[in-house]
């Protein structure tokens, strides 16, 4: 069910932007207000989460790590997986952020000859890794527009990308395999039982969006063609404050940008945002050193306590007369146990019959 909705909304954005363009005529509304308004959104966006993130208190180490923690200096430490010093944190993110490491090991567990055993689910890793990748290699490429004369690192990255020289223009395997990635992680939700049943429509949504967003660039640069020009004037234009409308976009420009657009709107708001949190996921980026110093609360505030001693003076005379034992005995303690044992003599020595 969350997948349909998911699909029904990406195609209702799709064919919002194509009425408004083809049928209203709103181009200035799609491809100025609509830009200017997602690019703002997701830079506060961002920016919020990261302050709010920073303001989170975390006095303790808390890093998720496994392996040797570092202790006697003949146990062999795991510096990687379990790292006690700076070096080693940044060698675990690097390892996390650039190849995944955590989602290589240990993500599947099945019972084999009576026994839980857990193994890596490479497929995944695999197109997770292409996936992100790709994606990134495709928004650097797209700098191209923005920039007047192109930086010389995006033509370095565009003959890279399109080394094979197949078709005209040329194909760029980013682009393909960013839509097969996508398409991998969106079939593999549908298809593992237990995925799908932990998926939610906010899980399919931003890989529906993703794949509209390949599949009408891919149609863009082979299939139905635009003015690149016309493109690149609009898009300088929006870089320098002063955009103006060309004639000879087509309305696929349009809806690759209103898609683009609500992908900049959904990304702060959503679980997207994982790719700026991961850089202050405390779980990440602390050292495990609980063994070499100890982590005191810095926000802890005075708490007035009540200890033994106060409490014994509080209630002495009631723990006395329960029989529960005191440290510090009360100054009628004795006379009072004196008269009990007294009390006690007489009842004894009077005869049975002469009460």
């Amino acid at each position: 069910m969350g997948a349909l909705f998911s699909l029904a909304a990406v195609l209702l954005l799709s064919l919002v932007a194509y009425v408004g363009v083809e049928l209203i005529g709103m181009r200035s509304f799609f491809g100025i207000v609509i830009p200017y308004v997602a690019v703002l959104t997701i830079i506060v966006g961002v920016v919020y989460r990261v302050i709010t993130w920073g303001k989170s208190p975390v006095p303790f180490a808390i890093s998720t790590s496994c392996g040797q923690q570092k202790s006697l200096p003949w146990i062999n430490q795991s510096k990687l997986d379990n790292p006690s010093t700076t070096s080693g944190v940044i060698g675990r993110m690097a390892l996390e952020i650039l190849l995944f490491r955590s989602l290589f090991r240990n993500n599947t567990s099945e019972l084999r000859e009576g026994r839980l055993a857990y193994s890596s689910g490479k497929w995944l890793w695999l197109a997770a890794l292409a996936f992100h990748w790709t994606f990134l290699i495709v928004l650097i490429r797209h700098m191209r527009f923005f920039a007047n004369p192109s930086p010389a690192f995006v033509s370095a990255l565009e003959s890279l990308d399109g080394f094979l020289q197949i078709g005209a223009p040329r194909l760029f395997l980013t682009g393909a395999i960013l839509l097969v990635a996508v398409s991998y992680l969106l079939y593999r939700r549908l298809a593992v039982r237990t995925v799908r049943y932990i998926s939610l429509a906010a899980d399919y949504f931003p890989l529906f969006l993703i794949i509209a967003i390949a599949t009408t660039g891919i149609l863009m640069r082979y299939f139905i063609k635009v003015d690149i020009v016309s493109v690149k004037e609009l898009t300088m234009g929006l870089i320098g404050f002063s955009p103006v409308i060309p004639e000879g976009i087509g309305v696929i420009f349009y809806i690759h940008v209103f898609l683009v657009s609500t992908l900049f709107v959904y990304f702060p708001f959503s679980k997207l945002v994982h790719a700026g949190g991961v850089f202050l996921s405390p779980t990440r980026n602390l050292a495990n050193d609980s063994r070499m110093k100890r982590h005191i609360n810095p926000w802890n505030y005075p708490v007035k306590l009540h200890p033994y001693e106060e409490y014994e003076d509080d209630f002495r005379e009631k723990m006395e007369n329960a029989g529960i034992p005191v440290e510090i005995p009360s100054a009628k303690a004795p006379a009072a146990a004196e008269s009990e044992s007294g009390n006690e003599t007489n009842d004894a020595e009077i005869p049975v019959g002469e009460e």
